[in-house]
């Protein structure tokens, strides 16, 4: 009985500490890239080539799937947006005229995160006018987790980037000519790497979303390559 007992924890340890060291990897692995320059200099070189990916796709859906499937996140290397619930933004004045909408005119609002796999890629806020949908689109975004770019896609529409940010600055100021202030300590990784704001619009130029997605720093969920 002993034995039996003693096997049984040791299994459920064992279990508990694969599931912890799973969860945490990723966490981990988006640590190490601020670990020194060389890394941080890697970590800049992504989230530019990943910057100038998303300004130059009409998708980010399409995008980050790219993403995810040649950096190996997860198998099958496809986005699914989790809806969060009980979440409103009201539309601002400001939006209403970018989007070209009438005061009494209906705009809706969703906030998802876009995972692949286990991994949160971005997180968004959409406004869209739902007059500008057809039914079939509208129903997608109201019962399903389908990705906005995705559930919108037979519009072939046309994204239009109203601000770009990178939020983590992985070499401080003036590092090119100082080797001191090159290999000092950056700045903690945030949360959220990237943000972009955008309008997508209709062939013939109507816009029907504004979007703002910050982008997770688990965008670098994968090992920091050796030299």
């Amino acid at each position: 009985m002993k034995c039996g007992f003693k096997a049984a924890f040791a299994s459920g340890v064992v279990l508990l500490v694969s599931t912890t060291v799973a969860e945490n990897s990723a966490s981990t692995q988006t640590r190490n890239w601020s670990a020194s320059f060389v890394s941080r200099v890697a970590a800049l070189a992504l989230l530019e080539t990943l910057n100038s990916e998303l300004l130059s796709s009409n998708s980010a859906t399409l995008t980050l799937e790219h993403w995810c499937d040649i950096h190996h996140l997860a198998s099958p290397p496809r986005i699914v947006a989790v809806r969060m619930p009980n979440v409103d933004k009201p539309v601002s004045p400001a939006q209403r005229q970018e989007l070209h909408v009438k005061p009494a005119e209906p705009v809706r609002y969703r906030r998802v995160k876009l995972e692949c796999g286990s991994v949160v890629l971005s997180e968004a806020d959409n406004w869209y006018v739902p007059g500008r949908l057809t039914p079939e689109m509208n129903k997608l975004l109201d019962t399903t987790d389908t990705p906005f770019g995705r559930a919108v896609q037979p519009l072939h529409f046309l994204r239009r980037t109203l601000s770009a940010k990178l939020l983590w600055q992985p070499l401080p100021d003036g590092w090119e000519m100082n080797a001191a202030s090159a290999n000092a300590a950056a700045d903690p990784m945030p949360a959220n790497l990237l943000e972009h704001r955008a309008i997508l619009t209709l062939p013939d130029g109507a816009p029907f979303s504004e979007v703002v997605e910050s982008y997770t720093a688990e965008v670098l969920a994968f090992s920091v390559p050796r030299p």
